[in-house]
């Protein structure tokens, strides 16, 4: 028998919508003022049910807040069951991973068993409402907290952690009527790294790559014939520097631009020579590079969101040996940089840059007078002399100058860490890949640049009286109007604004710390 359906269609299709719909509105129930059931909830079985779920009483204070702060009713729950952004929780708890966590939730079975229960009457099954407040402060301190303030500062993070109430983001939640990521308390930096944990988890389910056996005198150049070449030519493509995979064993334009956009984002000097350097960059396992990915998602989520909105604001990122100037969100200027050596680490904090002081001094620090200067006394009697230094009331100065390692301005946000940013007669250093050089202070190779990027909104000072100042030989300072946020970050991964993700040699060795405590923790 041919009988046609389709006249069908329409009615079954309006009729599927009519039931989502009635569906939708018997799960909205009743709400009190504050969007929340109006079933009333005994706080006296909080202690009980903590009791019998001892991994969550870690959170009794928020319990305690959150249930006052909605004046004591179910929130989860309405007499329907439960609420949508109950649901949707749940589900954002499945998708941990995603978000770079690999902690579980203690009791992931029971939260499970209550989507099969398919609660109608919340009153009987307080365990349940309470179990779902504890996933939702298991959801906030791993996504938008992080590990804890005291763990970040033992790893000598000293930057501001974020600030924010779990009953704010929950009201709009509430309001939202749906548990969806909240943009406004993740430093936007988090969501390009999200994007590239997928991308790189995407290349790690379809087998990553192949490793690549080089000997380590290896210089490949364009034009050049070789076996590793298509090898090289099929690691590029599986993380895309390269569009399109000929094949080919002979090094052509097209693996040239993928090769200079390799160098670029992995922190070398971009050139066309291909070395046994730039193969073992591209050997790391694709799991080792997950793991700087999640590593720098944590990082992000210390941060408070619009720091970057600042009016103005420097970042400096130590691994990348880079500075960026922003101006209300927009990067204005970004200039490479020397930062402390291993031996001198650059401090990971934040100041207020409030002064300029061109043609400086350089009072010497007294463990670079003990350990460098005075062994150069007794091996050379003019050594001071030769470098332009004095000693004044004990103190080792060297004289503003060209040759002043301080070169000929430095940018001052006054700190117990004594750290500022300053320009240098060194600048040979700005063009190396290492660039982890200095005592711990931040060398500028465009100073000049920076000081007339600062001050250009400023009718006190010309690009000549700059120049003049910085060349006069004498030390004068000059006091911002307005103080400027400086931020010293560490960074082994970041995506840039062409959205390209970057990855930076861990320098101080930071990330397998930060990971273990993740792993760990979970």
């Amino acid at each position: 028998m041919n009988i046609k359906t389709f006249p069908l269609r329409p009615f079954f299709f309006y009729f599927l919508i009519l039931f989502l719909v009635l569906q939708s509105c018997n799960k909205k129930g009743k709400t009190n003022e504050q969007g929340v059931s109006i079933i009333s909830l005994d706080t006296t079985g909080i202690q009980p049910f903590l009791k019998s779920y001892p991994e969550l009483d870690r959170y009794s204070e928020d319990y305690k807040t959150i249930y006052k702060h909605y004046d004591s009713h179910y929130i989860w729950f309405n007499e329907k069951g439960m609420v949508d952004y109950g649901e949707s929780l749940y589900q954002r708890v499945k998708d941990l991973e995603e978000e770079g966590i690999y902690s579980v939730f203690p009791y992931e079975k029971e939260v499970d068993s209550i989507y099969g229960l398919k609660i109608k009457n919340p009153e009987e099954h307080l365990d349940a409402e309470l179990l779902m407040t504890g996933l939702y402060l298991f959801y906030v301190e791993n996504v938008y907290k992080g590990i804890d303030s005291k763990a970040t500062t033992d790893l000598g993070w000293l930057l501001p952690r974020k600030e924010f109430s779990e009953t704010e983001v929950l009201d709009s939640i509430i309001a939202e009527k749906e548990m969806s990521q909240n943009d406004s308390l993740m430093f936007g930096q988090y969501f390009k790294l999200r994007d590239a944990l997928k991308k790189y988890k995407e290349i790690e389910r379809n087998g990553g790559w192949t490793k690549i056996e080089v000997s380590k005198d290896v210089k490949l150049k364009p034009k050049d014939s070789s076996e590793l070449i298509r090898q090289i030519r099929n690691r590029l493509y599986i993380t895309g520097e390269i569009e399109n995979n000929n094949g080919s064993n002979i090094y052509d334009e097209e693996l040239k631009s993928g090769i200079i956009a390799f160098q670029k984002h992995h922190g070398f000097n971009r050139d066309s020579v291909i070395s046994a350097e730039h193969i073992s960059a591209m050997n790391r396992p694709v799991q080792d590079y997950i793991k700087t990915i999640v590593v720098n998602m944590e990082r992000c989520r210390w941060l408070p969101s619009n720091f970057v909105q600042a009016d103005e604001l420097i970042l400096v990122n130590i691994p990348s040996y880079h500075l960026d100037f922003y101006r209300n969100g927009e990067i204005i200027f970004n200039s490479n940089v020397v930062v402390g050596s291993v031996m001198h680490k650059t401090v990971i904090f934040s100041g207020e840059m409030s002064y300029l002081a061109f043609s400086p001094y350089w009072n010497i620090p007294q463990s670079i007078v003990k350990n460098e200067i005075e062994p150069g006394i007794e091996r050379d009697p003019d050594y001071l002399k030769k470098r332009n230094m004095v000693r004044e009331n004990g103190q080792v100065r060297q004289l503003p100058g060209r040759n002043n390692s301080l070169g000929l301005v430095k940018f001052m946000f006054p700190n117990e860490n004594n750290i500022y940013l300053h320009d240098s007669p060194a600048k040979r250093l700005f063009g190396t890949e290492d660039r982890a050089r200095s005592h711990g202070c931040i060398r500028v190779a465009k100073a000049r640049e920076l000081a007339i990027t600062i001050l250009e909104d400023d009718k006190e000072w010309t690009t000549n009286k700059i120049d003049a100042a910085m060349h006069a030989g004498k030390e004068s300072t000059y006091n911002l109007k307005k103080k400027i946020p400086v931020y010293i970050g560490y960074f082994t991964a970041w995506v840039d604004e062409e959205g390209q993700i970057n990855f930076y040699n861990d320098v101080y060795k930071r990330d397998d710390k930060l990971a273990d405590l993740l792993f760990y923790k979970s």
